[in-house]
């Protein structure tokens, strides 16, 4: 069973950066242990219809168009009551985006705009790292703050580091740990300066998401998930524990593929995988990054199905959000 799971693991990393490279042809993964998204050349942001809402069990609607994001067109800014919240990230968000729509809408009545990029890092939505990078200058951050004027900006970054993303210059975890985690700070902290300083008026409260297990590299993940707490208290923003939602409720860091159904998983019998043993599906057996319960394409898009991980994820990013309404 070990060397079969082994096999799917290693199957897995040629798919990963098909959750939602922003279009163009993959290149080949670099060797483990991490798994690479494949490199595009970054592609304008689909101006297209809001994203689909969940439907009476949580799960995405069928139909979704494919891009680089759903970038939903706010209108003017509301009262707090109604908040706009702009997503951004990378392959994840991108699998997560319709879904986190949905619930942003009907439980908060927000206005929600999503234009994730896979592979990327927080210097990706950096403004001036301009062709060094796979989010074009018209999507990154301080750009959409200025043109939305966000209540929220979610944030959600596995920690990407390899040479698919150009504006990391090479530093990889496995090569350089010590620069890899100066260098996501320094930009966690830089992205947070921009986003404030493209504030017109009232500053956005930036949400940062906190990672689920790695089964390869653990402590990675949990030292990435330190800077971004370190970075929320030093600004006074706030954090999502979505990877808690994916995780063994004894064990934080403890990746695992199958957990057991939660009360809404037993009602809502599509989230619970193995009903006949109580527990439900997180990842399929080919990718163990990823939570969208469908093949991984070359096509960028949101999940197509209804997959546990990805409505766990944005409950708890939901929620998160919906705690600073209240």
């Amino acid at each position: 069973m070990r060397k079969l799971w082994i096999a799917g693991v290693l199957s897995g990393l040629l798919l990963l950066g098909a959750c939602g490279d922003p279009s163009s042809e993959p290149e080949s993964a670099p060797p483990p242990p991490a798994p690479a998204p494949a490199r595009t050349s970054p592609s304008s942001t689909t101006h297209q219809r809001p994203a689909a809402t969940p439907d009476a069990d949580g799960g995405a609607n069928e139909g979704a168009d494919g891009g680089a994001g759903t970038r939903t067109e706010a209108p003017a800014k509301g009262p707090s009551s109604s908040p706009t919240v702009l997503y951004l990230g990378d392959s994840l968000a991108m699998e997560n985006q319709k879904v986190l729509g949905g619930l942003m809408r009907d439980e908060l009545k927000a206005r929600y705009t999503s234009t994730p990029y896979s592979g990327t890092t927080p210097c990706d939505y950096l403004e001036g790292t301009g062709k060094d990078s796979l989010v074009p200058p018209k999507d990154k951050a301080a750009a959409l703050v200025r043109t939305l004027r966000p209540d929220f900006v979610v944030l959600q970054f596995w920690g990407n580091a390899w040479d698919y993303t150009p504006c990391m210059d090479g530093i990889a975890y496995d090569k350089a740990r010590d620069k890899y985690f100066a260098r996501y700070t320094a930009d966690a902290r830089r992205l947070t300066d921009q986003i404030a300083g493209a504030a017109d008026g009232a500053r956005p409260e930036i949400v940062w998401v906190l990672q689920g297990p790695d089964p390869m590299t653990p402590d990675r993940v949990r030292r990435v998930n330190a800077i971004y707490e370190r970075q929320a208290a030093a600004s006074g923003d706030l954090l999502a524990d979505a990877g808690k939602a994916v995780s063994p409720a004894s064990a934080r860091y403890t990746w695992t593929q199958y957990l057991p159904c939660t009360a809404y998983e037993r009602e809502h019998t599509p989230y619970c995988t193995q009903p006949g043993s109580g527990r439900t599906a997180l990842h399929r057996d080919d990718d163990y990054l990823h939570f969208c319960m469908a093949p991984t394409t070359t096509t960028p898009k949101p999940c197509p199905v209804r997959s546990p991980g990805i409505l766990r994820i944005s409950r708890a990013i939901t929620g998160a959000v919906a705690a600073q309404l209240d």
